[in-house]
């Protein structure tokens, strides 16, 4: 694949909980990265809309075609944005599940992150997904964007409440990083097969 080819980059809404902020921050960042690189092609992949498998076909299990068509569409993308919010000092039990179903298709790809939650803004969860992403064989970018109290009203509807000129100057960063990584990786893919 040339290294010219529009890139693939999978949107994960990690949070499934009702009365979530995830997706409006997703929405916001979505609307960020199209502005920043309007010839990539993402792909939103909502948790709360899927009905996830116990069990990963490695394990013995045969998958559904809903499961086949997503275990598809993480196979497709170049690269990967995790947004989640922080819960415990950890991200969500869905966000690992569904991570944990798929395995050969993350390898040898970027992933960056958008965090939210109280005072650390959600950078907990991301030191865990880091280590998770490792084991993965997969490159987590270093700058992501995080959002600090986004419960206490500092992330609205619209997008930032406070400094949206410096949560879009780090999408802009963490979106630079993945787009080299992604192209690097996807050419490296294409001439020598990971694994």
């Amino acid at each position: 694949m040339s290294s010219t080819q529009p890139l693939r980059v999978a949107i994960v809404i990690g949070s499934t909980r009702d009365g979530r902020l995830a997706p409006t921050v997703g929405t916001w960042f979505t609307g960020q990265a199209a502005a920043h690189a309007p010839d990539t092609h993402f792909d939103v992949i909502d948790l709360a809309d899927l009905d996830l498998p116990d069990a990963h076909p490695a394990w013995g299990h045969e998958h559904t075609a809903p499961q086949a068509e997503l275990a598809a569409r993480v196979e497709a993308a170049d690269a990967y944005v995790i947004v989640t919010p922080e819960y415990n000092h950890s991200f969500p039990g869905h966000l690992k599940h569904f991570i944990d179903l798929h395995h050969t298709e993350w390898r040898a790809k970027p992933v960056g992150f958008v965090s939210y939650g109280g005072v650390a803004g959600g950078l907990r969860a991301v030191e865990q997904l880091r280590l998770v992403f490792a084991e993965l064989h997969c490159a987590t970018v270093r700058d992501g964007v995080s959002f600090h109290k986004a419960h206490d009203g500092l992330f609205t509807e619209g997008g930032p409440a406070h400094d949206e000129q410096g949560a879009a100057g780090a999408a802009k960063v963490m979106l630079d990083q993945l787009d080299w990584w992604a192209r690097a990786l996807r050419t490296a893919r294409a001439e020598t097969p990971y694994g």
